[in-house]
């Protein structure tokens, strides 16, 4: 079946182009496409393949060798006169469930056994030299294959050192990614590793998205016929890929270009040089695609966007996205003419009257982000908070001041206080989870604590276990010579432990108790250090809150912390506190994801005084809805948010019901004397 065409994508310009680049000169590094689901990513990625020249190669190579300059230590030299074929360029898919031998390859195990033949089986690095490596979902691949991307594109090459063999073989490849935000965002290091990057959504324009619709059913009921009508624009493209290739070594980059772009790099405060590498081979493969000998402003501009949105310091949290008035105002300061206004001379964007540089979101500002501190109320003078729903700090609970079913009252969100380094919380015991970086899980990669027989497919090999195994039985298969006789029965499947990511629901107290602003405040920056902490141990989140009347799922699981940022910086605090509510509520929720991923432990997160108000008997509720969350083993967390010289304990007392464990506020952060890693450990 026929790709669907590059030239037959509609709209989505930045992509086009961005996967252009890339095609022209291979050096810039590949592109990160992040958008929304059913936007034609795969779609166009896959397309790009047809547009990219043949490659000449050693004919028998299983590694891909250049006839030209066959690299003397690939597995299969020496290649002496091989002869050169011409073949298409590759794109190979690296699916997100691999394994780490079908990425790098591995040997032979059944015939190192039976033959005592190291025979090496390339893996999907050595088919995508030269050629392109897809990954779709990029940001759900697991950490060990995350590593071994970063090392062999680090490298150019790829070393296999296991079970025996080593082996060594080049691995330059096209990285190109497709991710939907919303299931999680990438390691900073893999995101450096992309030279390009660009956002897609879905077009709003009625116009568009009919003939979006119109183009697919027409591939989808006959896809040669739809290629065919749009073979001449294909070729047409490739041909024009063709001459900014070889345009691309006579483009000249100005030193004028150069200060820009290093100028542009240092105003948005990005790490290390690649950005400036990388935005260098960007401007030149933009002039060689316009068909220009040079590099011009617009060339270095068009670059930045590209280039530098996923590198610029900012919070996890931030959306990506560069300011491009600031872009601009570096751009003119830094021409080579270097003018001077009538003003005076300007050292910088910070001496603009109407500065539009870094902000609490990081620079470039944008959405999404950690809120300003201080809130909404900066430029006015403070106010006391409005009077709390629940009783204040240090009152008896007994007698709430809000009669039983008026509205909630409700107050405007509050900014979050300054996140820090959270410690690290767990779920005691072993489990057998997806992989991530929180709590001990038996997994497919890790350091190696056993052996067993194999269940279904030998994946990894305990070499020394199945040497024991079979080394009684010798005598008896008539072994001859220096060989081991070793049968299948003898294989043993090597047992390794690693870290698990667990579902780590929060369930947040919005009550009138905990909305004084300072608390709320503070309760909103240790959630959010709670939220980056599983953002970097690949969790999944859930948010819970619970005021007035009852309890809302603020947020049902996700791989993506910044839809949890979102949500808390926008809640909304006041009225009584249905703590029991909230615990219910969080209970129906690891119901249903217990279904949906059984493997996936859940770890709960109460951020509460204690407090519990409303209805005939609210502690008693409470304390039954805790029993049931221990009854079904629900590792569990309160953070006790109770401040002021009066305390009464309540969320100790929590705590104590949900055979959890109880920290404070302090007490939470990973660099105090009393930070030590806490487990959180389920009832015996």
């Amino acid at each position: 079946m026929k790709n669907y065409p590059f030239t037959a994508v509609v709209g989505m310009d930045d992509l086009r182009l961005a996967l252009l680049l890339n095609a022209v000169s291979p050096a810039v590094g590949g592109v990160l496409v992040r958008g929304e689901k059913g936007t034609a990513k795969s779609t166009a990625v896959r397309a790009l393949a047809a547009l990219m020249p043949d490659v000449d190669v050693v004919e028998g190579c299983r590694f891909s060798c250049d006839p030209a300059a066959p690299d003397p230590a690939c597995p299969d030299a020496p290649h002496g006169s091989g002869r050169a074929t011409a073949r298409p360029t590759r794109m190979v898919e690296l699916p997100v469930g691999a394994s780490e031998d079908r990425l790098v390859g591995a040997l032979d195990i059944e015939r190192a056994l039976a033959e005592g033949v190291k025979a090496f089986e390339p893996g999907l690095l050595a088919a995508a030299h030269r050629g392109v490596l897809y990954v779709d979902e990029v940001n759900l691949l697991h950490d060990h294959l995350v590593d071994l991307l970063l090392d062999a594109a680090a490298m150019g090459a790829s070393y296999v050192e296991r079970e025996g063999v080593s082996v060594r073989h080049a691995a330059r490849f096209l990285l190109v990614g497709t991710m939907n935000p919303e299931e999680g965002e990438l390691r900073p290091q893999l995101l450096d590793r992309f030279g390009l990057t660009v956002e897609v959504a879905a077009s709003r324009e009625t116009d568009e998205r009919v003939e979006v619709v119109r183009r697919r059913l027409a591939y989808d009921e006959d896809p040669a016929a739809f290629a065919a009508r749009w073979a001449h624009e294909e070729e047409e493209l490739r041909q024009r890929v063709v001459a900014a290739r070889e345009l691309l070594p006579s483009v000249r980059l100005g030193d004028d270009a150069l200060r820009q772009i290093a100028a542009t790099c240092a105003a948005f405060e990005v790490d290390g040089m690649r950005a400036d590498i990388v935005m260098a081979r960007t401007a030149t493969a933009l002039a060689a695609w316009a068909g220009r000998d040079a590099v011009t402003e617009e060339d270095v501009r068009r670059a930045a966007l590209l280039a530098l949105p996923h590198r610029r310091r900012r919070n996890p949290f931030d959306a990506p996205g560069l300011d491009e008035d600031k872009l601009d105002r570096t751009l003119e300061e830094s021409r080579g003419d270097t003018s001077e206004s009538d003003d005076g001379p300007h050292d910088g964007p910070e001496d603009d009257p109407e500065p539009d540089g870094p902000g609490p979101d990081g620079p470039g500002g944008g959405g999404g982000g950690l809120p300003p501190r201080g809130g909404p109320d900066d430029a006015a003078p403070p106010r006391e908070p409005a009077e709390p729903s629940d009783p204040a700090e240090g009152e008896s609970p007994a007698l709430p001041r809000q009669s039983q079913g008026s509205p909630a009252p409700e107050q405007a969100p509050v900014a979050a206080g300054e996140p820090f380094r959270a410690k690290a919380l767990t779920v005691a015991g072993l489990g057998e989870g997806v992989a991530g970086r929180r709590s001990r899980a038996r997994t497919d990669h890790g350091r190696t604590t056993g052996e067993r027989r194999p269940q279904g497919a030998l994946t990894k090999l305990h070499l020394a276990a199945t040497v024991r195994a079979a080394a009684p039985h010798q005598r008896a298969r008539g072994r001859s010579g220096t060989g081991l006789v070793v049968r299948r029965d003898d294989l043993r499947q090597a047992v390794r432990e690693g870290r698990e990511g667990n579902l780590v629901l929060f369930v947040v107290d919005a009550s009138g108790s905990m909305a004084a602003r300072q608390r709320m405040s503070a309760v909103k920056g240790a959630v959010l250090s709670l939220l980056l902490d599983a953002y970097q141990r690949r969790d999944k989140v859930g948010l819970v809150t619970f005021r007035g009347s009852g309890a809302d799922l603020a947020l049902p699981p996700t791989s993506s912390v910044e839809a949890g940022a979102a949500r808390l910086e926008r809640l909304p605090t006041g009225g009584r506190t249905p703590l029991a509510a909230g615990l219910l509520k969080a209970r129906e929720v690891l119901r249903v994801e217990r279904l949906r991923d059984p493997s996936r432990r859940p770890l709960l997160v109460v951020v509460t005084d204690g407090r519990a108000t409303g209805g005939p008997d609210p502690l008693a509720l409470v304390s039954r809805a805790a029993r049931l969350l221990a009854a079904e083993q629900v590792a569990s967390v309160v953070v006790d948010c109770e401040s002021g010289p009066v305390r009464l304990g309540l969320a100790a007392s929590l705590a104590d019901r949900l055979t959890g464990t109880v920290v404070t506020l302090d007490e939470l952060r990973a660099d105090t004397v009393s930070g030590l890693v806490r487990d959180v450990r389920r009832a015996a």
